[in-house]
């Protein structure tokens, strides 16, 4: 992932651990079906995703990586 920069503060955020409590690892539903027999029995796509935060203001983002 490439950098990302505070659009509050202007420094490069850093990337930080995100827990959810009762879960392994964050992550999103495209509602895109996946591929093979998990599809054909309706399991959607899921993607992780990669927390940053601003060292300065704290300000938290998630990003999801849709390149394949």
């Amino acid at each position: 992932m490439q950098q990302q920069r505070c659009p509050d503060c202007g420094v490069t955020m850093e990337e930080v651990d995100f827990r959810v409590s009762g879960f392994e690892t964050p992550q999103i539903v495209t509602g895109e079906s996946r591929e093979g027999l998990l599809g054909r029995l309706g399991v959607d796509e899921h993607k992780d995703l990669t927390t940053v935060m601003c060292p300065e203001c704290g300000l938290v983002r998630h990003y999801a990586d849709f390149e394949e």
